[in-house]
């Protein structure tokens, strides 16, 4: 079994910083594509960022300049830097990993529980 755990959401002001975490643990051989998720109430679940192993990362529009997503292969812990942030980044943020438990065997996706991010004055 695989686990992903979310930390560093909370409240932050208009123009303030987070900094997200998502560890992944368990039966882990391998990680392809790591990636945060994000879902406003009403809306429907949108990629924010995504990385692959070697490091190639890809944004969303409304994000690009402001966050940036890294991860650290050793840890299986994938992050995401958010700056400049705004009230229309409040969101619950999931993050998700494709992950492979024995060589050969295909890739599953996995989820975190999701962790709320809330900006507001």
């Amino acid at each position: 079994q695989v686990q992903l755990v979310e930390s560093g959401g909370g409240l932050v002001q208009p123009g303030g910083s987070l900094r997200l975490s998502c560890a992944a643990s368990g039966s882990i051989y391998s990680i392809s594509v790591m990636a945060w998720y994000r879902q406003a109430p009403g809306k429907e679940r949108e990629l924010v960022a995504g990385i692959t192993s070697a490091g190639n990362t890809n944004y969303v529009d409304s994000v690009k300049g402001r966050f940036t997503i890294s991860r650290d292969n050793a840890k299986n812990t994938v992050y995401l830097q958010m700056s400049s942030l705004k009230p229309e980044d409040t969101a619950v943020y999931y993050c998700n990993a494709d992950v492979r438990i024995v060589t050969n065997s295909p890739f599953f996706r996995y989820w975190g529980q999701g962790t709320q991010v809330t900006v507001s004055s």
